[in-house]
């Protein structure tokens, strides 16, 4: 009986230990190189490649100073996500673009991911979360 009473404690123990550890893993996103002070950044987290470029996990809004901004998205459990975003640069709430489809406002992904014809892949953004914190720098 001591044994399985052991047994039960190192578990629940391992199991607070690992919400300790997910809770202290965050992910940084500095962005560099942006055109004016105007607007806000707006910035996704995805953490699937299904819900890449259509629904965030997390998303957030930054004012832009100096040029740049930087958000930190908190209590991020290991795995794998991508990150993008676009320079609203006339505060309109949404990314603007030309008659073609073209976006006309600048717009980035983590690993600095390009598009080729069409917006980067997941394969290219992605990026993994294991047992530090963190940061990803994305130059416009």
């Amino acid at each position: 009986m001591q044994t399985l009473i052991k047994i039960v404690i190192i578990l629940i123990l391992g199991h607070v230990l690992q919400a300790q550890t997910n809770s202290e893993l965050s992910i940084t996103v500095k962005i560099n190189n942006l055109d004016s002070n105007n607007g806000r950044v707006f910035i996704a987290l995805y953490n699937s490649q299904a819900s890449f470029l259509d629904s965030a996990f997390k998303a957030t809004a930054k004012k832009v100073v100096n040029n740049s901004c930087e958000v930190t998205f908190e209590n991020i459990e290991k795995g794998e996500y991508a990150i993008s975003l676009f320079h609203d640069e006339n505060d309109n709430g949404k990314m603007d673009s030309n008659a073609f489809g073209i976006p006309s406002e600048d717009y980035g992904c983590s690993n600095n991911a390009k598009g080729f014809m069409g917006p980067p892949k997941w394969e290219d953004a992605k990026f993994e979360v294991k047992n530090e914190p963190v940061i990803q720098i994305i130059t416009l």
